[in-house]
């Protein structure tokens, strides 16, 4: 049988597997077969001598999926010209579907160079490393959908869970049967669905590979932000680990979806785990150094690093373009995910130095007629020069939107002359997105993410404790915008204990009231805790895990997360597709939305001392400005350590207000929502709005005392 260029890696195809690499510098290249994942030596080699337009190809008959395999190539070894072939290592595809292994640790037989030489980089090491090398899985990519669909959840109806597939299920208290795990995650799928969850953001399942200064301490790679393979789910979430861990991942999808819940994986393709000169070869840095990642170009020996982890990958080049457009289009079709997540975009936007919205990357994406169709959200910075460019990528992205976290931690925090950025982080953040016709729904609202403290944490801690990290606490954020409100750390003091929980309530009523994508990391609504570790990358362990346990012991915050999705899902008018500008709405000569300061008149926006907000929104019409009968809605927030007495501003029309949300309340623990207090109508004509408080409420048609 006739072998072909494309697609690349391993295609199963009659009475046999096509296996094509690329490399346009190799001068030989060698497929080499496997029976078991620890072989140190092959079971058959084949030497590939056919070559279309720098791929190479080869038929190989009477395998098929399960077959094990790497490559070798041959080429020059001289580093100071970006050349780093070296034929006795092993090479992972960089297209394979599937790689052994739980996870690929560090040996000194991973590097392509003899280490301690002297030389640094320079002296080949000859010794083979087949044995330590996670092998490549043939796989075949049919799979039984059940005819279930993509849910397709509009960006206005979002409502995003951060997770990490084994953290969430691999404590005890998770209560699953195959905890930390691909069909683990699904049993906690109910879970998700009645919290109001639509939307899961998975951090990375690409295979990844820990770093050799972890290993030496003992600890991991646990988020996975250190890519091996970019079409290969992570094997340390499968059970069955030999081509098993794609089918395991599909059925996690299946069941999402049929649930209505969609799938956004955080993908890493802005770097790899090889690192910089000096790090290990496991795959693109044997196969053709010069054309998967940038290197300085008065001395390609080095990296070229915007990344922070030793190299950046040269999307500049067509084919690392197209091994990145591959693996996106592999995910959303083959794997039927809806979208993704870029950790650290602007590093895929520089196609020369600086970020360029119009780069190749970017263009790639935004014409593609698949992928441009699905949901894509760019982390809008990096590390390198001119690196934060939140609100610049095009109108295909959201982006997470830090500015708004910071604002609103500050605020809740207590901190002065946050109201002109609170203003814009409630409405949709119009002063980063407007200007180039994006949308409120091009912003990703968060308060907490993976990387930094959680919720509780958050309102727990003012400084780090990472000492677990093992790099004497000098890693993860320094400025946290956090608060412990009197205590550092747990405590037995119960009016210390109100404050936070109050805190929390508050955090979680901004989120939700505020017009964007809003997102949270799993666990917030139950209280989880990382001890104070802000930078908790590297612990696989109960630090990190999901404690289940909070389903009781932090009853209130499960119950009151639930409320406020609710509440945010039954008006229609959260997720409108315009900005805000404070207009005449068209129905009833009322702007969209009115402001108010504490003594109800217009607030002073760059008050040094403000911690007062009010607004008006109107129900009068809805996303799409269509005429409706909707309730406005009066929100008020006093971030004060004093109460305030409030004129309340008339409600339109005759009608009345009826509380809904008033976080200095206590809340029952009553999971099915009997017993709240609320709502309540409200005759008063000056409301007490006590200290660090939210209240929203909605007007009403007025039908008497009944509510």
């Amino acid at each position: 049988m006739t072998s072909f260029p494309f697609p690349q890696g391993a295609t199963v195809v009659d009475g046999g597997v096509n296996f094509s690499i690329y490399s346009r510098h190799a001068t030989a290249v060698t497929l080499c077969l496997y029976d078991h994942p620890r072989d140190a030596f092959p079971s058959r080699t084949i030497e590939v001598r056919r070559r279309t337009r720098h791929v190479w190809h080869v038929v190989v008959d009477g395998v098929g999926p399960g077959q094990l395999y790497g490559w070798r190539l041959d080429g020059l070894y001289d580093p100071r010209k970006g050349l780093r072939f070296n034929p006795h290592k092993l090479l992972v595809d960089p297209y394979a579907k599937a790689i052994t292994h739980k996870h690929a640790r560090f040996d000194d037989l991973h590097f392509a160079f003899v280490r301690k030489s002297g030389n640094e980089d320079l002296v080949l090491d000859t010794r083979p490393n087949d044995h330590v090398v996670p092998k490549c899985v043939v796989v075949d990519d049919t799979f039984d959908w059940q005819g279930v669909a993509k849910p397709g959840i509009p960006h206005s109806e979002m409502v995003i869970y951060e997770a990490h597939v084994k953290g969430f299920t691999a404590h005890p208290s998770s209560g699953v049967s195959r905890p930390g795990t691909f069909l683990g995650f699904i049993e906690k799928i109910p879970y998700l669905k009645e919290l109001g969850i639509n939307v899961l953001e998975f951090l990375p399942v690409h295979e990844c590979c820990d770093e050799e200064h972890l290993v030496e301490k003992g600890l991991g790679n646990y988020w996975g932000y250190n890519t091996l393979g970019w079409f290969a789910p992570d094997s340390r979430f499968a059970i069955d680990t030999r081509g098993g861990q794609v089918r395991e991942f599909k059925t996690l999808v299946r069941e999402c979806h049929r649930a209505g819940i969609e799938v956004i994986l955080d993908v890493v393709y802005n770097h790899s785990c090889e690192g910089n000169h000096l790090g290990p070869t496991f795959s693109l840095k044997g196969i053709d150094n010069t054309t998967y990642y940038k290197l300085h170009a008065n001395n390609p020996r080095f990296n070229w690093d915007v990344t922070g982890c030793g190299n950046t990958l040269n999307l500049g080049q067509p084919q690392t373009l197209r091994m990145v457009m591959d693996s996106l289009r592999y995910w959303a079709e083959v794997c039927q995910v809806d979208g993704f997540r870029f950790d650290l975009a602007t590093a895929l936007a520089r196609p020369h130095e600086a970020f360029d919205v119009a780069a190749p990357f970017l263009t790639a994406v935004a014409q593609d007629p698949i992928l441009s169709r699905t949901k894509l959200i760019a982390e809008p910075w990096d590390v390198g020069y001119g690196g934060y460019q939140l609100g610049a990528f095009p109108i295909e992205f959201l982006e997470w939107n830090g500015r708004y976290r910071d604002a609103v931690r500050r605020f809740v925090r207590g901190d002065g002359g946050q109201l002109s950025m609170m203003g814009f982080a409630l409405t949709g953040s119009s002063d980063l997105f407007a200007h180039n016709g994006r949308t409120p729904t091009h912003s990703v609202n968060y308060v907490t993410c993976h990387d930094g403290f959680t919720l509780r944490d958050l309102v727990s801690h003012e400084t780090k404790h990472n000492a677990a990290n093992r790099e004497d606490n000098r890693d993860g954020a320094e400025e946290n915008y956090s608060h412990n409100y009197g205590v550092e750390g747990d405590t037995a003091d119960r009016t210390v204990g109100a404050w936070r929980m109050r805190a929390i309530r508050n955090f979680f009523a901004i989120l939700f009231l505020s017009h964007g994508v809003p997102m949270f990391v799993a666990g917030d609504e139950i209280g989880r805790t990382q001890r104070g570790n802000n930078n908790a990358y590297c612990q696989d362990n109960d630090t990190s895990w999901v404690n289940f346990a909070g389903v009781e012991t932090n009853a209130e915050i499960l119950r009151w997360v639930r409320k406020l999705i609710r509440l945010r899902q039954s008006l229609p008018y959260y997720g409108r597709a315009h900005n805000f500008f404070g207009a005449d709405n068209g129905f009833s000569s009322l702007p969209e939305i009115r402001w108010f300061g504490a003594d109800g008149g217009n607030p002073d926006w760059n008050h040094p001392d403000g911690r007062f907000l009010s607004f008006i929104e109107s129900g009068r019409h809805d996303r799409d400005r269509t005429p409706t009968d909707e309730p406005d809605v009066l929100a008020i927030m006093n971030m004060d350590t004093r109460p305030a007495d409030y004129p309340m501003p008339a409600p339109f029309n005759g009608d009345v207000w009826i509380k809904v949300i008033d976080t200095s309340m206590p809340i029952v623990a009553d999971l099915r929502g009997a017993g709240d207090p609320l709502p309540v109508l409200v005759r008063e004509k000056v409301v007490v709005v006590p200290a660090r408080t939210v209240m929203v409420m909605l007007s009403q048609h007025h039908h008497g005392d009944r509510v």
